[in-house]
């Protein structure tokens, strides 16, 4: 090959291979906190926004306790546009006044429970709390099949749960644990002796989510969400299930706030906007969390859900209760168990 042909595919190689990051330089770019890219498909979320949007916004690998942080440390110059936060999050944010008042387009559509009055968080889709099972990482053990199964000592070293100090899934866990067992949101002490015993297995506790641990099965049993359980079982084809504890468990909307006085508002209401469109609620039903707008969710994906006699066991939580007894979890948590 001529030196001068060899020079044209060099530099036709080189504007391949830059060609997507003139684009991105190209974007408008936002930032949203707690956006995990492996939780709820956040990762694919982003991906989306980009393309429909032409926003580009990083991934964020905080969780609920460590984004409201930031914004409180923030507020008087904020970094994030929009921030992710689990339901009982939103009011604790919006009384830090972290919050400015927004409502998304479909806004008037969401249930009147699953947002606040004047736009200061809104739902756009939930969970429910129960075992994240790798089966082959279990060696042969059975699958425990209710909270009272952690306990046993043949599950010793196998089994996790966030950080209920400052993850949101990690006080949902207290608190289902605390319902099921005949706790209130009041009386916490069932669910907080429920986690002291369970010392005594060596539990693994990490501070963000564990999706990847669990499909490697170097946490075999992680206390998470159906959404996680579904998409490591049917996305990456791994040898995973969800079970719904015997005891009962709670169900968590998960909500989105514009962040006050944020560096790009209109930017942060336009990704507000499509989260909750019809085409974000898609993405949403097909990673396996439940779109606030329940019509989103196509027929083949709600098959592969666990059976409505299953689901029975599950609670909607009051968030306005356990946004109240959060930080009395955390505390407790602390003091007596971690």
């Amino acid at each position: 090959m001529k030196r001068r042909q060899v020079l044209q595919s060099a530099s036709a190689a080189a504007l391949t291979v830059l060609a997507p990051v003139a684009a991105h330089a190209q974007s408008a770019r936002a930032v949203c906190y707690n956006c995990p890219p492996e939780w709820a498909d956040w990762g694919g979320m982003l991906r989306l926004i980009g393309q429909r949007l032409d926003i580009l916004v990083p991934p964020d690998n905080k969780n609920s306790g460590q984004a409201l942080a930031a914004l409180i440390a923030e507020k008087a110059k904020p970094v994030a546009d929009i921030v992710y936060l689990g339901g009982q999050v939103g009011p604790q944010a919006q009384a830090a006044g972290v919050l400015a008042p927004y409502k998304p387009r479909r806004f008037e559509s969401v249930p009147a429970s699953l947002k606040e009055a004047d736009g200061h968080w809104c739902t756009i889709h939930s969970g429910t709390l129960g075992l994240f099972v790798n089966t082959a990482a279990l060696r042969g053990k059975p699958v425990p099949r209710s909270w009272a199964d952690l306990q046993n000592p043949t599950y010793k070293g196998l089994v996790g749960y966030l950080n209920p100090a400052s993850a949101a899934v990690g006080q949902v866990g207290v608190i289902a644990v605390n319902l099921a067992l005949g706790g209130s949101y009041d009386n916490l002490t069932p669910g907080i002796e429920f986690f002291k015993k369970l010392q005594a297995n060596q539990p693994i506790v990490p501070t963000q989510t564990a999706y990847a641990r669990v499909l490697s099965g170097e946490i075999p049993i992680l206390i998470d969400y159906d959404f996680n359980a579904y998409r490591g079982q049917y996305s990456d084809k791994a040898p995973v299930q969800f079970v719904i504890p015997a005891e009962g468990t709670q169900q968590l909307p998960y909500v989105v706030g514009l962040v006050k006085d944020g560096p790009n508002p209109q930017r942060g209401q336009q990704m507000l906007d499509f989260v909750l469109s019809e085409e974000g609620q898609r993405h949403w039903a097909n990673a396996y969390l439940r779109p606030v707008f329940p019509e989103a969710m196509s027929a083949d994906i709600r098959s592969r859900f666990l059976p409505d006699s299953d689901y029975a066991r599950a609670r909607a939580l009051d968030v306005a209760r356990l946004a109240g007894a959060s930080r009395a979890i955390g505390e407790r948590y602390q003091k007596e168990v971690g």
